[in-house]
């Protein structure tokens, strides 16, 4: 029967379901597992061949004569050497022939094991894509098989074919008692031409991750889109969504709602900040075609434009459904309402709510990343409003810079920056370029350390550190330990205009001063110095909250929270606003 070698269970699964029937095979004791669990499925054409030279070739002339992708597979040693003749011609001729090489674990190599030699790297005209395939002792190394088999058959179709390589790693196992493959997903790829698949009755949503400005073409196909389907726009700050059916998905992405599960989410954009919401299937739309299985529940791929998929599947005569987007905003409204009248401790989530509704129209808004998005992720800004964050290498080197730079394409337009003190300072050089103008103002929120180390959402705390990650993990002490003093010099000593605060009264002082548009003599730098115990029990406080606005339970769970972090005092502020849920 079939191998117990879950890798092996996988592999062929995969290759039935991708419609590949053609193998050609060599003899060998590596490859064994496979070959004899291909030898035991009738679904299977197979051929044999000793010489792996010449069974690349006649792979070859199969796949060109049958139109079909055809299997070669060897055992180890250098018998994989031999098809490499085979499969330079299938390069240069966009052959589909699909190379699978067994292999001891390659942590072996070079421990002179025999038969074990390095494939980690191969000749650049033998393979449009090259995978190896673990031994699978649990589940992360089951999604791997099952994604790297996927992307691989895929690669062996796309633009016009080519031979691919799949290194199948081998534990010898000498059970074959499996009696059926297992049933595994499925990644599909779709073009502009492509008949695509349909939208199953279900609830559907649209996750926005970091983007670039929408066109209005794509912003009325993605409309449309929800209007017919009854979808939702799941969105943060950087995915500069401007249609009619969207939600700020941050305050979802840190309480999370167990009862607003999706059945089809369809992902645009690149890198997010954010997951609010959990789905079986997820369709990745973009035009690079790429597999990037974020979320490990990806079943599409659709190589298009953006604007092409929506519109494929849009019909504006359909009467508009909303059902779907009333049900979130009325989770997100009550969630909102409940941080509004809870009087949150001076933090950067109670920056982020006291000052999202005074940003100017028109303006541009970088964040660091981590928690300064997080906060501003959670709170609905004017839709003339563009963000971006460097959420590409998401590193916090960089974001000051990012800032400086885009705020030079067009000085007529306001350029806001909300960074965390370890990303600014990591980034403070950036202040002394010349080109800075008036048009940029930047905040520095001050809690001494790495914020990020700090909250409850972060693995350091749940290893129960404490405080004792302050030392090397957060870095506190660093860049002045949270000095009144030197970043103000530095700031004005650069032309800068400074303000700072260090509670809630100073904050709203100098706000208006900061968003105002009507003077431009000077860039200003607003510091903020907050505590970082009290930063931190805002996310806290939200996380409390992160239960189905149905379940009765939330009036405990806000008691218990609201007495932790905010006093009896503010209780009956907290119960008027469960009381609207």
């Amino acid at each position: 029967m079939y191998s117990s070698e879950k890798n092996v269970q996988i592999l062929l699964s995969l290759l039935k379901e991708h419609g590949v029937k053609k193998m050609v095979l060599s003899p060998g004791s590596a490859n064994a597992s496979f070959v004899a669990s291909a030898q035991y499925d009738s679904d299977f054409e197979l051929y044999s061949s000793v010489d792996e030279r010449s069974a690349a070739y006649i792979a070859c002339g199969l796949a060109e004569e049958s139109a079909e992708p055809v299997v070669i597979c060897c055992t180890g040693a250098t018998a994989s050497r031999n098809y490499m003749p085979g499969l330079t011609e299938a390069y240069y001729r966009k052959l589909p022939i699909i190379a699978i090489t067994a292999t001891r674990p390659v942590a072996w190599i070079g421990q002179n094991r025999d038969q074990l030699i390095d494939r980690s790297v191969i000749p650049n005209d033998i393979a449009v894509k090259s995978v190896l395939l673990p031994i699978v002792q649990n589940k992360q190394d089951e999604w791997e098989c099952n994604l790297k088999v996927n992307e691989a058959l895929l690669e062996a179709k796309r633009n016009g074919g080519g031979p691919v390589h799949i290194n199948l790693t081998t534990s010898y196992s000498l059970d074959f008692s499996v009696q059926q493959l297992p049933k595994e997903r499925v990644i599909r790829r779709y073009y502009e031409n492509s008949v695509l698949p349909p939208i199953k009755k279900g609830r559907v949503g649209v996750f926005v991750g970091a983007h670039s400005v929408w066109s209005k073409r794509l912003e009325i196909a993605v409309d449309s889109f929800c209007k017919k389907h009854d979808a939702v726009v799941l969105y943060d700050q950087t995915s500069n969504y401007t249609g009619k059916y969207g939600i700020p998905c941050g305050m979802f992405d840190i309480a999370g709602f167990p009862n607003f599960e999706i059945d089809l989410l369809i992902h645009i954009g690149n890198i997010s900040a954010s997951w609010p919401a959990s789905s079986p299937e997820i369709w990745r739309v973009n035009a690079d075609g790429e597999i990037r299985d974020t979320y490990q529940h990806l079943t599409n791929v659709f190589e298009m434009s953006e604007e092409s998929f929506f519109e494929a599947y849009c019909d504006d005569t359909v009467e508009e459904k909303t059902e779907q987007y009333e049900k979130w905003y009325n989770a997100y409204s009550n969630l909102n309402n409940a941080l509004e009248d809870a009087e949150l401790p001076f933090s950067s989530m109670w920056i982020a709510q006291k000052m999202h509704s005074k940003m100017p129209a028109n303006s541009v808004i970088h964040f660091g990343i981590l928690n300064s998005l997080r906060c501003w992720n959670c709170f609905e800004l004017n839709k003339s409003i563009h963000g971006y964050s460097n959420t590409g290498g998401f590193g916090i080197d960089g974001g000051v810079s990012s800032l400086i730079g885009a705020s030079l394409a067009f000085p007529g337009k306001m350029y806001y920056g909300i960074f965390g003190d370890l990303a600014f300072f990591y980034d403070m050089n950036s202040l002394g370029n010349r080109h800075i103008s008036a048009n940029v103002r930047i905040l520095v929120v001050n809690n001494g350390l790495g914020g990020e180390f700090k909250n409850s959402l972060g693995n350091v705390q749940k290893a129960g550190l404490g405080d004792s990650a302050n030392d090397y993990i957060s870095a506190s002490g660093h860049y002045g330990h949270e000095s009144r003093t030197l970043l103000k010099h530095y700031a004005q000593d650069l032309g800068f205009q400074y303000f700072s605060a260090d509670s809630k009264e100073q904050f709203l002082d100098n706000l208006d001063c900061f968003v105002a548009t009507d003077h431009k003599d000077k860039p200003m730098l607003f510091e903020v110095f907050l505590d970082d115990h009290e930063d931190v029990s805002s996310i806290d406080y939200l996380k409390k909250l992160g239960v189905h606005p149905d379940n009765q339970k939330i009036m405990s769970a806000t008691k218990k929270v609201a007495k932790l972090l905010i006093g009896q005092s503010n209780i009956n502020k907290i119960q008027r606003a469960i009381h609207k849920i």
